[in-house]
C-alpha cells in the first residue's frame, strides 16, 4: 500500500469509527475533521464499498420477507407484509394480521389524510391492535353501510368508529344498511344530505383499510345476514371468486354484475380503486382463492396475510401464469 493510499485509509476507518462506533452524526464527524458534511458521507460509502465497513443485519423475518418479495413480483403489487402465526386457529390469525396492519398504518398515515374503512373482522381487529400514536387532521370514514344485525361490532362504521376514537382523530357513520330493498330506495337514501356528504368524503380518502370476502356459505356477507345464501350461491355459479365494498369479481379479478349492487349503499370497486393506497388485511387458507383474484385485478396496493396464505397465492399465482 502507497503512503497515500495508507494515509487515504485511515480517514476512512476515522470517519467510520466515529460514525458507527461512537455514533455521531455525520454533522458533527464534518465539524470534528474539517470537513464538509458531502465529503464525510462520500468517506462512509467509501468506506463500505471497499470492504472497511461491513454491515450485518440480524434479520428474524428473513424467511417472511421472502414470501413477501414473491407476492410483489408475481402480483406486481407496491408491498407485502406476510406474518408468521403459531397455528391454524382463524381467531388467532385475525388477532396477528390486526397487529401487523396496525403497526403497517402508524408508518402509512399521515396528518391530513382521510381513511376509508371497510367492513370485517380483519379490518376490526386491526382497529383493536391500534396504538395512539400522533398525527394532524386524520378523518375516518365508513364505505359500506350496516351489514345486518349481526357482527355489529365490525361493521364499517363500528371499525371507523374504533380507528378515529384510538387515534383521537375525526370518524364519520354511515347510517344506512348496506343493502336497501330496491334501486329507487337506494337512491333516496344517497340524496339525504348526510349520508352523501360521507360518500363524497370517503371518494376523496387517501388511504383504504378493506378486508377481501370469498363467495361461500360461510363468507362473512352471509353470516352476517347482509347477503342470502340463494344471492351468493347465483354469484358463485357465475364464476365469483372474491367481494370487495360492493361488488364481486371472477378468479381474473373482473367486476362481474350483480343485481344487488344496484340496491347497495357504499363504494363500488371501481371508486375504492382510485384511492391512492388500498391496504387490504386478509388471511386463511380458504381466501387465498379470493384474495389472489383481488390481487390479479390489480385491486389493492399492499396485503397483510400470513405465511399459510402467502404459500398458497404463491401456488395459484404460477398455476395462473
Amino acid at each position: 500500500m502507497s503512503d497515500f493510499n495508507q494515509e487515504r485509509t485511515r480517514i476512512l476507518v476515522k470517519a467510520s469509527m466515529l460514525y458507527y462506533e461512537e455514533g455521531l452524526s455525520q454533522q458533527e464527524i464534518s465539524e470534528r475533521l474539517s470537513m464538509s458534511r458531502p465529503q464525510i458521507s462520500r468517506l462512509l460509502s467509501a468506506a463500505k464499498a471497499e470492504g472497511i465497513v461491513r454491515i450485518t443485519i440480524k434479520n428474524p423475518f428473513a424467511e417472511e420477507q421472502q414470501y413477501e418479495l414473491a407476492i410483489t413480483e408475481t402480483f406486481g403489487i407496491r408491498n407485502a407484509a406476510v406474518i408468521q402465526v403459531p397455528s391454524a386457529d382463524p381467531k388467532l390469525t385475525q388477532l396477528h394480521l390486526g397487529r401487523a396492519a396496525a403497526a403497517m398504518l402508524e408508518s402509512v398515515l399521515k396528518s391530513n389524510d382521510i381513511i376509508a374503512i371497510m367492513a370485517g373482522r380483519s379490518v376490526c381487529a386491526a382497529g383493536q391492535e391500534l396504538h395512539f400514536f400522533t398525527k394532524k387532521n386524520m378523518r375516518f370514514v365508513p364505505i359500506i353501510g350496516g351489514w345486518g344485525a349481526e357482527g355489529a361490532k365490525w361493521h364499517a362504521n363500528s371499525n371507523a368508529r374504533v380507528f378515529g376514537e384510538v387515534l383521537k382523530s375525526r370518524y364519520y357513520q354511515l347510517n344506512a344498511p348496506a343493502i336497501v330493498a330496491s334501486e329507487q330506495l337506494r337512491e333516496m337514501i344517497l340524496a339525504e344530505e348526510k349520508i352523501s356528504e360521507v360518500i363524497q368524503l370517503a371518494r376523496r380518502a387517501t388511504v383504504a383499510v378493506v378486508g377481501i370476502g370469498q363467495v361461500s356459505e360461510e363468507a362473512t356477507i352471509v353470516k352476517s345476514g347482509y347477503f342470502d345464501i340463494q344471492s351468493i350461491l347465483r354469484m358463485k355459479a357465475r364464476g365469483a371468486a372474491a367481494n370487495i365494498c360492493t361488488s364481486f369479481i371472477d378468479d381474473g379479478g373482473r367486476i362481474l354484475d350483480c343485481e344487488e349492487e344496484n340496491r347497495m349503499v357504499g363504494l363500488s370497486l371501481k371508486e375504492l380503486r382510485a384511492i391512492p393506497n388500498i391496504i387490504a388485511v386478509a388471511g386463511g387458507a380458504d381466501k387465498a382463492a379470493a384474495i389472489a383474484a383481488a390481487l390479479r385485478g390489480g385491486w389493492i396496493d399492499t396485503l397483510v396475510t400470513d405465511m399459510e396464505t402467502a404459500k398458497c397465492l404463491l401456488k395459484l399465482g404460477r398455476a395462473k401464469g
